[in-house]
């Protein structure tokens, strides 16, 4: 999928400002509203912006503790995978899930208000996930970067 350089500032623009007014954006990128709205509209038709969210701190939100699971499975097969997968698909602790390469199976950041309520999630959800040969966790101590701001988009 080819994106030209007005769909790639466009997607730059909105990625540091989600809530921009279709005006807004057209001036910035050189467009008037109207074609400008068709190619927000073609962008999400296309996959390209999968929709718009808040950012929010979760520390504000009660929830301070970030906490990296390493998941391993006893079978690797398809089927495994997939019951691990949709198994978790309702854990609302589970802020992202990725399927790994090497001696994990899945890679996980779980938030928590505190350790107890890391536990109840262990204990009450994630340990009671059929086929699961171990469980490693590791605590973030402090966040370094965030960005939600894909690199090299003006390329």
């Amino acid at each position: 999928m080819k994106l030209d350089a007005i769909d790639r500032k466009i997607v730059a623009i909105l990625q540091e400002e989600g809530r921009m007014r279709t005006n807004e954006l057209a001036e910035k990128v050189g467009l008037s509203p109207t074609p400008c709205a068709r190619r927000v509209v073609a962008l999400e038709d296309r996959g390209v912006i999968t929709g718009y969210t808040a950012s929010v701190n979760q520390e504000m939100l009660g929830l301070p503790i970030s906490i990296f699971v390493s998941v391993e499975l006893d079978n690797q097969g398809a089927e495994a995978l997939q019951l691990f997968e949709k198994e978790v698909q309702s854990f609302e602790e589970i802020m992202e899930c990725f399927i790994m390469t090497g001696s994990q199976d899945f890679l996980m950041r779980v938030v928590a208000a505190d350790l107890g309520s890391y536990e109840r999630f262990l204990q009450e959800k994630l340990t009671r996930v059929p086929g699961i040969r171990s469980i490693r966790s590791r605590f973030a101590l402090r966040r370094i970067i965030k960005r939600d701001r894909l690199p090299n988009l003006s390329h």
